[in-house]
């Protein structure tokens, strides 16, 4: 039980922080400025269950498809770390918003309607469902030696997407009350704690690879 409630914290922590709610709010602000609250809704909705489809197919089929490639999942676990690692040195140095915000504006430029469905791309891929996400999914599920423990890194997902999807829901009142430089103080926050993660996740990969 203690492995299992270790598990759902590290999880939960690791999701939260590649996922990002609080920094996804923006973004979907913008993309859904000047439509109605059904539409935003529906938006909000669909991104939820689609990349949460994508994150659990992976999560529960990730291994048996690095096995059909031959990838030992200490590879995985040394290749992963240092893709989630690079992801938190962009949200310390603020790179991954300005992306993130660059391809919110690209959206934008290219809608033909302001209710343009925006829920498949790019809010659930690769917004919520990216790289890092999958990567973090896979790494999470390896680190899960029991039912109970497989179930507590499933159960942090469902937690932060929820989290996520209520983030979304209420994206206007948020954006009233966080601005952009508490947003910009957070996320350099989280992309420190990313960095001790995915750290973690290469110390592991190399001791598994040389039996230590």
């Amino acid at each position: 039980m203690n492995e299992a409630l270790t598990l759902f914290v590290s999880a939960f922590v690791t999701l939260f922080v590649v996922i990002d709610p609080p920094g996804c709010v923006p973004i979907f602000s913008s993309l859904t400025a000047g439509t109605s609250k059904g539409h935003r809704r529906a938006m909000a909705l669909r991104s939820f269950w689609i990349a949460l489809a994508v994150l659990l197919a992976f999560a529960l089929g990730g291994q048996p498809f690095l096995n059909a490639l031959g990838i030992s999942l200490a590879a995985f676990k040394v290749a992963g770390g240092l893709m989630v690692f690079l992801i938190a040195i962009d949200m310390v140095f603020e790179k991954r918003t300005e992306r993130r915000e660059n391809r919110a504006e690209e959206v934008l430029a290219s809608a033909t309607s302001p209710e343009e469905d925006i829920s498949v791309f790019p809010m659930a891929i690769p917004m919520l469902a990216g790289p890092g996400a999958i990567a973090a999914m896979m790494l999470l599920t390896a680190r899960a030696h029991s039912a109970l423990e497989l179930a507590a890194v499933l159960g942090a997902l469902v937690a932060v997407m929820v989290l996520t999807l209520l983030s979304l829901l209420a994206a206007g009142p948020i954006m009233a009350v966080m601005g952009a430089k508490f947003e910009g103080a957070l996320t350099r926050l989280l992309g420190v704690v990313l960095a001790a993660l995915a750290a973690q996740f290469v110390i592991d990969g190399v001791k598994q690879s040389f039996g230590l």
